[in-house]
Order: structure tokens, then C-alpha cells, then sequence
């Protein structure tokens, strides 16, 4: 499975990435190794993902993210607390 996640990092901005492993991913990002955006932001939170069958599907939604702005990122971060708490954390694409 790929992933297409988004993070909020310490000083309150977004940052949006792709990954086959989110769990690993987001160890990197915390212990520094991870994108040298989030390496001086840390800590990082993951705040919003969706899952997806292929990369190129993860990678064009990862560029389709990036484009929106703080407010519409903010929206699909609240929309995905909300819809967590009724699918138990299960989201796709």
C-alpha cells in the first residue's frame, strides 16, 4: 500500500510527502532523517493520509496537496478527524 500523508510540524506549518511505509516514515521525520524541511521542525505529527493501490496515485495526490492552500489543507485535515472517529481510522482514497 502507498500512502499520500500530510504533518504538522512543531512551528505549526504543513508538510506533505508520499511513502510505501507511514509508520517508518514518520520515525524518520522525527529523529531528523526525514525530509530536510521537517528535520529543523520537529517534532512532526501526522495529521491527515489517504491510502492508495499504486505510487503514481500517491505521488499525484501528493502534488495535488502541495497546491492547496493552508486553509483547504486544513479543512481535509478536520474532515479526516472527523470521518476517523466514524471509520476507525480507515481512510482511502
Amino acid at each position: 500500500m502507498n500512502y499520500t500523508y500530510l504533518l504538522r510540524c512543531a512551528d505549526g506549518t504543513y508538510y506533505c510527502g508520499w511513502t510505501n511505509d507511514l509508520e517508518h516514515r514518520l520515525k524518520s521525520h522525527n529523529s531528523g532523517k526525514g525530509a530536510r524541511y521537517t528535520r529543523s521542525r520537529r517534532p512532526v505529527a501526522l495529521v491527515w493520509y489517504e491510502e492508495h493501490e499504486t505510487r503514481g496515485e500517491a505521488m499525484s495526490r501528493e502534488a495535488a496537496v502541495k497546491r492547496l492552500s493552508r486553509g483547504e489543507k486544513e479543512k481535509l485535515v478536520s474532515s479526516f478527524r472527523e470521518e476517523g472517529q466514524s471509520r476507525e481510522g480507515k481512510h482511502t482514497a
